[in-house]
């Protein structure tokens, strides 16, 4: 076993989970981050466990021709984009290759998984921003998390480059009228103070909106930011405030006040129109999403009479989508203001076939089935914790005759697509796609037929 501060000559063999190098020395894994399969480093270890350690590179002996340099300044003190030290094309293959190993070894599916959908232009394609707001040597600053801590890495001068642009036009707007009027802002450890977090969200189009996360009712000096946010965001279509004063790591507060402009944006996916509230959940990646949900669609193979159950329908894209095409759409989400929107927007289209459910779904869709409800395919849109076995077990009692699943996490993913086919459903295609570049999370497309026969 190794000793801690211990430093070792290691080879990377295959990246882990988080995109950190996996090295494999005396039956032990040990796990360093900015190490690529090929590459050769003095490693020392800083975390010991009984099977593993953690590393830390002390100095790369070569590099891997897959290599590159960071393009964002923070991106090692960050920790949301990992895989910055490699190319784009190097991340898609890590990414596919993680989507098939674990299918293979937790789902027990083997099957050649294809190359991941990417993007043209990987870069300022999140069209929503939340940032924490503290203070830093006696200044208000605004970034992200650095990993495994609540401590801010301040957000560059040049903005980050993943986010749209104008979120991080708004942040510094922002930060200046904190900094220029005194507004308290909010101490984690003291509960006091008013600002915690600054969220942004934009359209296709390039509408934004701005809400500002606070411990009270009332802003200081309101009028003076929106004055400054309006002179310089000409995109600006909504301020919203938040109102949060419990203390935790929950960002938005339930109570929301438009302070300008209207209450929601209006935004389109495949020729669809959708209302986004500040809670509303939307997929961050316009480009990528229509992609993914065109693979949900046709993967459904929907003629139109078939009914499909949407779970975990949010906002109802997916569902109005899939509606288009269907006899009849029930959506089911746990969130009441996702679907009050999801009504809105089927409204909004001239959708009448589609019909929602607000609750859990591990709820809803067993008591539907039990009911009568027999839905020829099932659509599968989870959080990254997965399905619960509530829903899985609902499915397998109601029988469609396809069930396609759209993943955030490969290792739930394949542990539930295990539990579908021990029960008589078969992995007929697979399809990753890049929602999330430059970070090791990956969106995958998963279409189970049932039977040994593919429909």
């Amino acid at each position: 076993m190794f000793e801690k501060n211990t430093i070792h000559e290691m080879l990377c063999d295959s990246l882990g989970q988080d995109a950190q190098g996996v090295c494999r020395q005396d039956g032990i894994v040990v796990f360093v981050p900015d190490l690529l399969p090929g590459e050769r480093a003095l490693v020392k270890i800083v975390k010991t466990e009984k099977r593993y350690a953690y590393g830390r590179v002390e100095q790369r002996l070569n590099d891997s021709p897959d290599r590159r340099g960071p393009f964002c300044p923070i991106a090692k003190r960050c920790g949301g984009c990992v895989c910055q030290h490699m190319t784009y094309e190097a991340t898609l293959e890590y990414k596919r290759a993680q989507v098939e190993s674990l299918l293979l070894h937790v789902g027990g599916v083997d099957i050649t998984v294809p190359p991941v959908l990417g993007m043209g232009h990987p870069y300022h394609y999140r069209n929503k921003g939340m940032y924490p707001v503290g203070m830093s040597h006696g200044q208000a600053v605004s970034g992200f998390f650095a990993p495994r801590s609540h401590d801010i890495i301040s957000l560059p001068e040049t903005g980050c480059p993943i986010q749209d642009e104008a979120s991080s036009d708004a942040v510094r707007l922002i930060l200046d009228w904190i900094r220029s009027y005194a507004i308290p802002v909010y101490d984690e450890k003291t509960h006091r103070g008013i600002v915690r977090h600054i969220m942004t969200r934009c359209t296709k189009s390039g509408e934004l909106m701005v809400g500002i996360i606070a411990a009270d009712r009332k802003l200081p000096q309101f009028d003076a930011l929106l004055a400054s946010l309006r002179k310089h965001l000409p995109q600006l279509k909504t301020v919203f405030l938040s109102v949060n004063t419990k203390p935790g790591n929950t960002i938005l507060g339930e109570e929301i006040h438009t302070l300008w402009g209207a209450p929601t944006l209006q935004d389109t996916l495949s020729d669809l129109s959708f209302t986004i509230s500040p809670l509303s959940f939307f997929q961050v990646n316009a480009v990528q999403t229509e992609k993914l949900y065109q693979l949900a669609v046709d993967y459904a193979g929907l003629t139109g009479t078939e009914t499909v159950v949407d779970a975990y329908c949010g906002t109802g894209t997916i569902s109005l989508l899939l509606a288009r095409r269907a006899g009849k759409v029930i959506g089911i989400e746990i969130v009441d203001a996702a679907i009050q929107n999801a009504i809105q927007n089927a409204q909004r289209n001239g959708i009448q076939n589609a019909r929602f459910f607000t609750g859990a779904t591990e709820h809803i869709l067993p008591e539907l089935v039990a009911d009568g409800l027999s839905p020829d395919v099932i659509v599968l849109d989870p959080p990254r914790k997965g399905c619960d076995p509530a829903v899985l077990d609902a499915i397998i009692a109601a029988g469609p005759k396809r069930v396609v699943y759209v993943s955030c996490g490969p290792s739930t993913l394949a542990r539930d697509v295990a539990h579908l086919t021990r029960h008589g459903y078969t992995v007929s295609v697979v399809q990753p796609v890049d929602m999330f570049c430059w970070t090791s999370s990956i969106e995958t497309v998963v279409k189970l037929s049932k039977g040994n026969i593919q429909h």
